[in-house]
């Protein structure tokens, strides 16, 4: 089953991007050094710093993994109005209780003041292809929860 693709806005893109170059290079040799220097200090079984070190170098390797991963399945666009729910939608939606602003968009895309629904998450699912004025209803660990579209425009972040 071929991979799904996961869309980024430019500018979340563009972020990864930087953080990924930042971590092969700079990240990369700062690491190196901390083990080199931890090294120096003596036997590496009862060395903390070593230990330490280490474990930074497998948390960053970890992490340039999973960017690599990202970017390389990325689609990379703007968002569109097409009057309809869509990833990189930013829908209003309320009910009696509360009014929210969701960004239906993966947590890459993540902005701030802006909730993130993921896409193939229970609140993206429900709002997916729903238009201004529909009624949807999702299931959450939290309950049953049912919000009415009020507004729906492309990101432009």
């Amino acid at each position: 089953m071929p991979e799904e693709t996961t869309w980024l806005t430019p500018a979340a893109h563009t972020k990864l991007s930087e953080e990924f170059e930042e971590l092969t290079t700079v990240g990369r040799r700062h690491i190196e050094e901390r083990i080199a220097e931890a090294r120096s200090h003596g036997d590496l079984r009862e060395n903390a710093d070593y230990d330490a070190a280490k474990n930074e170098q497998g948390l960053m390797e970890a992490r340039i993994r999973q960017l690599k991963h990202l970017l390389d399945r990325a689609e990379v666009r703007e968002a569109v109005d097409t009057g309809k729910v869509g990833v990189g939608s930013i829908v209003t939606v309320n009910n009696d209780d509360l009014t929210l602003e969701v960004l239906v968009a993966t947590s890459e895309n993540r902005v701030s003041g802006v909730q993130t629904a993921a896409p193939d998450g229970p609140l993206g699912r429900a709002l997916i292809g729903a238009e201004v004025g529909d009624k949807v209803t999702y299931e959450a660990p939290g309950g049953t929860f049912t919000y009415i579209v009020e507004s729906i425009r492309p990101f432009d972040g």
